[in-house]
This record gives C-alpha cells, sequence and structure tokens, in this order.
C-alpha cells in the first residue's frame, strides 16, 4: 500500500489531524516532487515520538535551528517510507542502535510551518513540512549522543516534561500535548 493511501485510511484523531489530511492529501499528484526538498513551498516530513517501553519516558534533542527541545524528524530527501526516515531520522540524531516502531502505522499529521533559516550557510525560504509522526520505542538505558550539526542536546523527559521543555508554544499545545493524550491509548 502506497503513502497517499495509508494517509486516505488514516483516521484523524482531531479536527487539526482531519484539516491537514486533507490539505497533504490535496498535495499528492501536483506538479511538485513532495518527498524532495526542490519542492520549496511543501515537501515531507517524518518525525518519531519516542518512547521508552514503559511509556514513562519520551526523547527530545535540542534542535539548534529551533532553539527548542523537539521531537526528532528529517526530510523524505527521496525515500517514499516515511517509517524508514523516521527511524533513520532517529537514529542518525539521536545515537539511538535499537529503535523500533511501536506500530507500522502513522501516529500522527500534521503540517508545520517553518519560518526562513540559514542553513549551512544558505537561506532557506519560508515552507511547509507536510509531516506524518511514527510512534517509536527504545531503551532509555541506551547510550545517547548529539549531532552537532542539527542538536546541541538528547535527554528522555516525562512525556509532560517533553511538552514542558519545548519553547514552542503552538507545538507544545497542540502538537507535543497530542502526540501524549494519543499515547495514553497505546498499550504497554
Amino acid at each position: 500500500m502506497g503513502l497517499a493511501e495509508q494517509l486516505r485510511l488514516y483516521r484523524p484523531f482531531n479536527e487539526q489531524e482531519q484539516a491537514d489530511q486533507a490539505l497533504i492529501l490535496g498535495c499528492f499528484g501536483g506538479p511538485e516532487d513532495l518527498f524532495s526538498r526542490q519542492s520549496r513551498l511543501a515537501h515531507m516530513t517524518a518525525s518519531a515520538w519516542i518512547v521508552n517501553p514503559g511509556r514513562t519516558k519520551v526523547l527530545m534533542a535540542y534542535h539548534n535551528i529551533y532553539r527548542s527541545w523537539a521531537w526528532l524528524g528529517g526530510h523524505a530527501d527521496g525515500e517514499r517510507d516515511l517509517l524508514q526516515v523516521a527511524l533513520r531520522e532517529a537514529e542518525e540524531e539521536s545515537g539511538l542502535k535499537n529503535v523500533r516502531p511501536v506500530s507500522p502505522e502513522i501516529y500522527s499529521v500534521e503540517v508545520l510551518t517553518v519560518d526562513g533559516h540559514i542553513k549551512r550557510g544558505a537561506y532557506v525560504s519560508s515552507h511547509l513540512h507536510l509531516n506524518l509522526t511514527y510512534l517509536l520505542e527504545a531503551d532509555e538505558k541506551d547510550e545517547l549522543f548529539v549531532k552537532p550539526d542539527e542538536n546541541s542536546g538528547v535527554r528522555w523527559f516525562s512525556p509532560e516534561g517533553a511538552v514542558q521543555a519545548s519553547s514552542e508554544p503552538w507545538i507544545r499545545e497542540h502538537i507535543y500535548a497530542k502526540l501524549n493524550e494519543k499515547l495514553r491509548s497505546f498499550p504497554v
């Protein structure tokens, strides 16, 4: 089953997810390759909400561009299996070697705004991340490391602490709080 079909079958959790699901589906089939950063207005990304097996901790990284504790994730960069993107980014950004999906299904859907910024010495215009989030699991005792070109810290928080650690009010209130609320329905 392709990603567009997975997204069509996804059951939105709330009004935000319903609206964002429709917007992302509406972008499929357009002239731009949504799986490439060359699509400068909007492109696909994948995020990971990484929890420990007991669901009592969430892994966050201190993101250099956003200057905030944030979930891990990144650009599709041509990959159409966004679960694999989320797994790859989780490993690259945290050093975790044994991160695994709690479920292969899409966990959450978001359209995220990205303000213009400088990356690797070049200006990147403001754009949209058409984001799918996956629920991943890892052992909080595994060794972590910083990826200096992207983050300056990686650590475990309580689920509520992860929300409070973020300095991005909209993300904190509308995305991270939602991810934790959904977490309550996943059995340990």
